[in-house]
């Protein structure tokens, strides 16, 4: 019986990993961590039993606690709340999927408990992996992740050798809008952006797959996870989801990791690694699969992508203004206060704007987030 702790239970991948842990029938979770989605928790609570409960949001903890009253478990809130699910109860894996940069914290907990991590929260290694993958090796831990193309890479990485690796392949489905050109992305509404062709996903992540923000994303938590130059990971355009990423190799051999697009596949492979669980989702036919194609990003009309390859090479606090910036810039394009292409416009404004503080720590990490939000919000 594995023991899990599951930080971001509420989101898709929160959601879907609960499925998995349903599917397999050999886990226990031990915690469960969320922002403030009190309906949604206590409901898992009650199904799945585990020992502690965190809200993030005081308030929305305080309403859980008197729904649990009439159970055993522990009700906690707030960052403190958060670390103590991630490392306070016993677990052989923390999963990892709260969104934003109150996940860091928990993440460094999770690690510096010695508990191997199923990680999915982007915001944690694009602005803290230089702190993070130090940390992975100093406590003997086991990063695993659980995006579809960083999992495809993890598991085109078994058996190798790390220092033959000629490039990094990170395939891309280019969203609902590939193949248009900025006038046309002008008119773009909410409602168009969030319908995503192949995976279904939270409201963020699918907007920042039709900008390829989340393929920038991508590449900088890819650099950090394996350790590898930027000049050696590229993105690549593969509308049929099928090929979620390549690693290729210094004699010319190519490794790819196909799957149908199920975001459960690498959940489950990160909760059951070294080994591999039964099926959790459909298989691949190949006799009906439809051609598999490949394009280069269009960087001209989708220039969110050529930023993130700036920002990470520049290093420092630049991908965390790069990453603060998308989430300002998302949450008002979503509330309908800036247009789509005001989007990426606003990640390139902070990041000309921003004075580069290198190798900085986490206090260093949250100002710069801070100063970044307060920038676009005077406009």
């Amino acid at each position: 019986m594995k023991h899990i702790s599951l930080i971001g239970s509420t989101g898709s991948i929160g959601t879907q990993t609960l499925d998995v842990i349903r599917h397999l029938g050999t886990c226990r979770v031990s915690a469960l961590a969320a922002f403030s989605n009190v309906n949604k928790i206590e409901a898992q609570a009650r199904e799945f039993g585990p020992l502690l409960v965190c809200l993030y949001d005081e308030a929305a903890a305080a309403d859980l606690k008197t729904r649990l009253a009439d159970t055993d478990i522990r009700v906690v809130s707030g960052e403190a709340g958060l670390e103590e699910a991630a490392a306070g109860v016993p677990a052989d894996i923390v999963s990892l999927s709260l969104l934003g940069m109150i996940g860091i914290r928990p993440t460094l907990a999770a690690i510096r408990a010695g508990r191997d991590c199923a990680f999915a929260n982007k915001e944690t290694l694009v602005c803290a992996g230089h702190l993070i993958m130090p940390a992975v090796k100093e406590y003997g831990t086991r990063f695993l992740p659980v995006d579809s193309e960083h999992g495809a890479v993890f598991q085109c990485l078994q058996g190798e050798d790390p220092a033959r690796i000629s490039r990094l392949l990170i395939t891309a489905s280019g969203g609902p809008f590939r193949g248009r050109k900025k006038e046309e992305l002008a008119r773009v509404t909410p409602a168009d952006a969030l319908k995503h062709p192949n995976w279904t996903m939270g409201a963020k992540i699918t907007i920042d797959s039709s900008t390829l923000v989340n393929k920038g994303l991508e590449v900088m938590e890819a650099h950090h996870l394996f350790g590898v130059p930027y000049e050696k990971i590229e993105a690549i355009i593969h509308p049929q989801s099928v090929i979620h990423s390549m690693v290729e190799y210094t004699d010319g051999s190519v490794k790819a990791q196909l799957a149908v697009p199920d975001m459960r596949l690498p959940i489950e492979y990160a909760l059951t690694y070294p080994d591999r669980g039964p099926a959790v989702a459909a298989t691949l036919d190949f006799t009906k699969l439809p051609p598999l194609t490949f394009e280069k990003p269009d960087t001209e009309n989708f220039p969110g992508l050529a930023l993130a390859y700036e920002a990470g090479k520049t290093a420092g606090t630049m991908p965390t203004v790069y990453n603060a910036a998308n989430e300002w810039a998302v949450a008002q394009f979503l509330a309908g206060k800036i247009g789509y292409l005001d989007i990426v416009r606003s990640i390139e404004k902070a990041m000309r704007a921003h004075s580069v503080t290198p190798d900085p720590d986490l206090e260093t990490i949250l100002a710069a987030e801070k100063c970044t939000r307060d920038y676009l919000q005077k406009g």
